[in-house]
């Protein structure tokens, strides 16, 4: 492949072939040949079997959350039989925008090189590093040769994950979420924990018939109350909702509540937040009506949005009558749009529940651990 630098020297070498022959000048005309030839040549040379490379890349480590470090080691072996001239190293980084670029000394048969260098990770996504290449030049850096060194890899940057309280545990009827050990209801009797109302999919087996027959509905014996509570978090993701900065605060909020409910001990349902990205199509409506139906209930539902309008909020404000427990967090622009001053007039929330309002005047961290309180649980680095 010729190089820029021999591209212009064959440009110039053909203006100086075309000058020399209209005004006659034979100097000028073996100039220009001399310089078509030389690149000739170059390509020839560039052509040759290059190098033979052994290069292994390890990121460390391939997962990690935004604004932490992943350092690319690379070790460069020469498993030819006889010395390398100089040669360059490029891997490219997401997609070809950013990339690390090395010049490689001569390497002596069985020789290796050591180089390493940190990725950007202050963006949230997956991010494909490499493939890496080799180039080998000819001495004028005419031509080049390149060759595939070693495959592309892969590395996962998570979101921002801040240091909050997780939701506090309910108590009630909520027959799949509980406190911290079961509880019984009674001191004597038969030998369950409590009595609830018949749910599609629930075993027949436990039918509880006396209180079936006293209250003419099915009635369920619950043997134990189970010591996990479960959280649902739900992340807004239409793009009428949401721009690009306020996507990202949403989904690092989203990530920093599911792992302190996670490392408490939590059942969360659990989304991939690394790629995650704004919708066009509408499905606010059929999500929340999926969690309505039996089976769904219970325990406790944290929901993350911006600019929701007041219809919407009170679609979601529903959910309480199903769930133990209802956190909706909303930012408002001035969390994520410098320009706007926050303190403005708030809209009034129809949510009966917990509602967590992100200005610019503070951060989520700061405005969940304000209405939570409680002991701050640290996120632990191997949530993914």
């Amino acid at each position: 492949m010729i190089t820029a630098r021999g591209w212009t020297l064959l440009i110039g070498g053909g203006v100086l072939c075309v000058v020399g022959r209209l005004l006659g000048a034979v100097d000028l005309f073996v100039l220009g040949a001399g310089a078509a030839a030389l690149v000739g040549l170059a390509t020839l040379v560039a052509r040759l079997p290059g190098p033979r490379l052994d290069v292994q890349r390890e990121l460390h480590p391939p997962r990690v959350y935004a604004g932490s470090e992943s350092r690319v080691e690379l070790i460069v072996r020469n498993a030819g039989g006889r010395r390398t001239p100089v040669f360059g190293l490029r891997d490219p980084f997401d997609g070809g925008r950013r990339q690390a670029r090395f010049l490689v000394s001569p390497l002596a048969a069985g020789e290796s090189a050591r180089a390493a260098y940190r990725l950007p990770t202050e963006r949230r996504g997956i991010f494909t590093l490499g493939p890496l290449e080799a180039s080998v030049t000819d001495p004028f850096g005419l031509a080049a040769r390149t060759l595939r060194v070693a495959p592309a890899s892969e590395l996962t940057v998570y979101p921002h994950i801040d240091s909050i309280a997780p939701l506090p545990h309910t108590r009630g009827d909520d027959p799949l979420s509980g406190a911290d050990h079961p509880t019984g209801v009674a001191l004597s009797g038969e030998d369950f924990y409590a009595l609830r109302a018949y749910e599609v999919g629930d075993d027949l087996r436990r039918v509880h018939w006396p209180s079936t027959a006293r209250l003419d509905e099915l009635m369920i014996r619950q043997n134990e109350m189970p010591w996990q509570s479960r959280v649902t978090v739900l992340l807004d993701l239409r793009r009428r909702a949401h721009s690009g900065e306020s996507l990202e605060l949403a989904v690092s909020a989203a990530a920093s509540i599911v792992a302190a409910c996670w490392q408490r001990g939590s059942l969360v349902r659990l989304v991939t937040l690394a790629s995650v990205d704004l919708a066009r199509d509408d499905r606010l409506a059929a999500v929340l009506g999926s969690l309505t139906r039996p089976g769904n209930a219970g325990g406790l539902v944290a929901l993350f949005t911006a600019e929701a309008p007041t219809k919407e909020v009170q679609s979601v404000a529903r959910l309480q009558f199903r769930f133990a427990s209802l956190t909706v967090v909303l930012f408002d622009r001035s969390a994520y749009d410098l320009s706007v001053a926050p303190g403005g007039r708030r809209r009034a929330s129809p949510v009966a529940g917990s509602v967590v309002r992100v200005d610019g005047s503070q951060s989520f961290a700061a405005a969940w651990n304000q209405t939570f309180g409680g002991r701050m649980v640290m996120a632990g680095q191997g949530f993914g």
